[in-house]
């Protein structure tokens, strides 16, 4: 049987300026870095979680690129990861905003994939 989601793809166009954004800036931890064809296979594990993040673009599916991903990073607080997060230089295009069913904000990566990032 399923017993979780293991990683999500994120697309990206320059790998090594992915990596850095999201293991200085957002610091996720590096999995896995090895070459897999013309990219790297590039697996990130987010601290505290079971689910990682994979940097890779599949064949194919470069318009993906700069788009809205259709998901959500959890968190314990918006408003104080917000702040950490703007500090390190993450750009958020909408600040916090708490809604009835959670409190949510949106940043964005080097590529222009948008995020976002909620709690209860």
């Amino acid at each position: 049987m399923i017993t979780k989601l293991k990683f999500v793809s994120v697309p990206t166009r320059d790998q090594a300026r992915a990596l850095q954004f999201w293991t200085e800036q957002m610091g996720f931890e590096i999995v896995t870095d090895q070459p897999m064809g013309a990219q790297r296979w590039i697996e990130l594990k987010i601290p505290r979680a079971e689910t990682g993040v994979v940097l890779w673009t599949q064949d194919g599916q470069e318009d993906r690129i700069g788009t809205f991903f259709n998901g959500s990073f959890a968190c314990d607080d918006v408003e104080a990861t917000y702040r950490q997060l703007s500090q390190r230089g993450v750009e958020f295009v909408e600040k916090p905003k708490k809604q009835p069913w959670g409190h949510f904000a949106t940043f964005k990566d080097p590529d222009g994939n948008q995020f976002v990032l909620s709690s209860r």
